[in-house]
This record gives C-alpha cells, structure tokens and sequence, in this order.
C-alpha cells in the first residue's frame, strides 16, 4: 500500500499543471491561463511501491464557467525511459523523497497498467489523501473482460452519471468550486 507523506512539493502539484494544462489540445479554456483548484480524485497502488499513482481532478474557474480536468500522474524515483518529452510534467523537490519526475500517466505503463486492472476488477482505488484506506466512492461498471483493455481516460469531466457506457467504465466523483459534488465516468473500455 502506498504511504501518503504529510510534506512539502516544490514547485507543487497544483503549480505543475497550471502551466501545462492551457497548453493541451483537449484544454477547454479559451485563455492561455488556467485558474485551478483540486476537486478530487484518488489513488491506485503499484504492487511494486515504484511507482505513485494519482488520478487528480483539478477545476479550472479560469472561464465564464468552472471546467473540470481528470489529470493522471505518475511519480516517479527517476526518468522513465522511452517516454515522449511532453510526457514529463515536472520535476519537482518532494521533502521526504528527493527529486520526483512527474508524468503525464497516459503515458506512464505503470499507471496505464493499474487503471486497466481497476477496470477488470483486479485493484482497489484507494483515498486520494490517506494512506491505506480504500476509496468506496470509486465504482467500476461492467468490470472484467479483456485481458488488456483499450482504456480511454475522459480528460474534460461531464458531471452525470446517466450517460454511462454500455462497456466497462470507472465512476467517480469531485467538488465544483461552490461545493456541490458531482460524479461522472473518468475512464471506459473502449469497444473493439
């Protein structure tokens, strides 16, 4: 199970995506600049304690109306290797680890890994903020199947759980800057 260190990020999270997001081809906003919060989300574990794996939701108050963003990372001890440039979010100063590298995790195979076990039902989401505590709010539907799924991540959250897909697909749930919960599908199988 991953342990939550209670400490410092320099720069942080928050600051990383901020400047990357408005740059993203999928990015909503119609300005070059992003105004977040973080809404949400929750962890995966990687069974070999390598790699930390986060599934954050951000909102962006930037526009005439608040956009919601699911933003996968991966931490990391060290470059991954083989991976695209525009992969590496950041490197920021954890102040318990040292140097972590941050990527972007559709492009991490640990975290593209464990998300395609959530969806078969071989892993556990677990609290975005507490170590060793599963998180019941994360549902998958229609988990099982394939053995290596096409898993397509939703970028820009859609409050509203009636537009469920008919395949396997991950439910979950953030805060709007008003403090009104929403829950959406931040993944699905895509069909074959």
């Amino acid at each position: 199970m991953a342990s939550i260190h209670r400490t410092t990020m320099s720069p942080g999270k928050l600051e990383l995506i901020t400047g990357r997001l408005p740059k993203q081809s999928w990015y909503a906003g119609t300005g070059g600049t992003a105004d977040l919060v973080n809404a949400g989300g929750f962890r995966l574990d990687d069974p070999d304690g390598a790699v930390g794996i986060e599934f954050m939701v951000v909102v962006d108050s930037a526009g005439p109306e608040p956009v919601a963003y699911l933003v996968p990372l991966g931490y990391r001890g060290a470059a991954l290797e083989g991976a695209p440039d525009a992969a590496l979010i950041g490197t920021p100063e954890h102040g318990v680890l040292g140097t972590r590298w941050v990527y972007d995790g559709v492009h991490d195979p640990v975290v593209t890994d464990r998300l395609s076990a959530l969806l078969r039902g071989e892993a556990d989401p677990q609290h975005q903020s507490l170590s060793d505590t599963p998180d019941p709010t994360v549902i998958v539907h229609g988990a099982g199947g394939d053995d290596e799924p096409d898993v397509r991540i939703n970028r820009v959250l859609r409050a509203g759980e009636n537009e469920q897909p008919s395949s396997a697909h991950l439910v979950a749930g953030w805060t709007w800057p008003d403090g009104t919960a929403a829950r959406g599908v931040f993944a699905i199988v895509a069909p074959r």
